[in-house]
């Protein structure tokens, strides 16, 4: 078992990056295995952004391990109130990292896909702790991204109709749907929804987004989405079942109404940045692909 060091604090808006105060000799964290599955030579790194997933920690972490392709999984816990860390450091093979603060759940992905770069990652699978969605997606997720079909996946509760059937309340429900079809028009997409917290990106995209200026908060989500069209990268969908238990984390009416707000005003100023009326450090010019990747290189 590898622990990572507690959070430093330092962030810097640098695109695509962020920083260690001190990293590594080698310029990546330790691995937990020094042997690795590499599906079709990439390394597929599972990041989980952990609160209070004391319950559902271990049987989340089991599943993926059933898949046998995931090389790493690394878990960044933000202050969790249970013993998700006591819980995540007695399990063999995770990767523990725990923040000083709550950092909120823009700023713990934020640490996520930082750890999973610096671990060598080609494909980084977000999935929640909280066995709400089901790890058995992981293996069709990482081969679209591995065989080129797509640089960014997303497990869809809306495909196959399984939001309601999971437990959606119905306001989510029809939230999302409304919420969608905005996004769809403003973004120029034809996702099935933007707001699952199941996801899969190939390094390229987090080496070329800057992250950095995305919210801390649950609308990081959604901003990131927007800057990759924005990029120019392809999205594709898997249909995923989804449970809602009262383990399962999920937001309150408020902080929807909050996180609906923001998302309708990442939409459009998406929108307006590319029509030319809006500058934005969350929208910068695109970096041609070829100059994006000699540039970043694997640090």
């Amino acid at each position: 078992m590898a622990i990572f060091a507690d959070d430093t604090g330092d962030s810097r808006g640098v695109p695509g990056f962020f920083y260690f105060r001190e990293p590594p000799p080698s310029g990546r964290m330790p691995a937990a295995n020094s042997k690795f599955q590499m599906y079709r030579g990439k390394k597929v790194v599972v990041v989980m952004p952990a609160y209070n997933a004391a319950q559902t920690l271990r049987q989340t972490y089991d599943e993926v391990r059933e898949q046998g392709i995931v090389d790493e999984i690394i878990l960044v816990d933000d202050r969790s109130r249970d013993n998700t860390v006591a819980v995540a450091r007695s399990i063999a093979g995770m990767q523990v990292y725990a923040h000083k603060q709550n950092t909120g759940y823009g700023g713990n992905q934020k640490t996520c896909y930082r750890l999973a770069l610096g671990v060598g990652a080609d494909i980084v699978i977000m999935l929640h702790p909280d066995y709400q969605y089901t790890p058995k997606l992981i293996p069709a997720m990482a081969s679209i991204i591995a065989n080129g079909l797509h640089p960014c996946v997303l497990g869809s509760r809306i495909l196959g109709g399984y939001a309601l059937r999971g437990g959606m309340p119905y306001w989510k429900y029809v939230s999302n749907r409304l919420l969608t079809l905005v996004e769809n028009v403003l973004l120029g997409a034809k996702l099935s929804e933007y707001h699952t917290g199941y996801r899969a990106f190939s390094r390229e995209i987090l080496e070329t987004l800057p992250l950095a200026e995305n919210s801390d908060d649950f609308v990081f989500d959604n901003q990131m989405l927007a800057q990759i069209l924005w990029h120019g990268f392809t999205i594709g969908e898997v249909s995923c079942p989804t449970k809602y238990f009262p383990e399962a984390s999920s937001i309150n009416f408020r902080r929807s109404v909050k996180y609906g707000f923001g998302c309708l005003g990442t939409a459009l100023g998406f929108r307006l940045a590319k029509m030319g009326l809006w500058k934005s450090n969350r929208f910068r010019p695109p970096v041609p692909r070829s100059k994006a990747t000699a540039e970043g290189g694997r640090g």
